[in-house]
């Protein structure tokens, strides 16, 4: 079993307290289909169901974004295909499909 930020199954770093009027949004998170609300950003949607976005390419920490308006690239993550995109200033979509771990990472 790899070590790192394959832990979609665990706990999520963010806790919604109270949430109505959103349009539910499906998405894959390593995987394993979850759902957000229609205007969260990646960052939230995937911190709902994980403690990390990704494991730092300089070590085993895991990543939680750090500026979250952009600027700092701390929380790249990719999606299925290999792509990359900013966690904090890109909005969930319908059927996105989101690793936690870097494409030479995947197994």
């Amino acid at each position: 079993m790899s070590k790192g930020p394959r832990l979609a199954g665990e706990a999520g770093r963010i806790v919604r307290l109270a949430e109505q009027g959103r349009a539910p949004v499906r998405f894959l998170l390593d995987g394993i289909e979850r759902e957000a609300l229609a205007g969260d950003t990646v960052l939230t949607a995937m911190l709902t169901f994980s403690p990390v976005l990704r494991r730092s390419e300089f070590g085993p920490e895991g990543r939680a974004g750090f500026c979250l308006m952009g600027a700092c690239q701390d929380c790249w993550v990719w999606q299925q295909n290999g792509t990359r995109l900013r966690a904090c200033s890109t909005l969930v979509g319908n059927g996105m499909s989101l690793t936690t771990q870097a494409p030479g990472d995947w197994p």
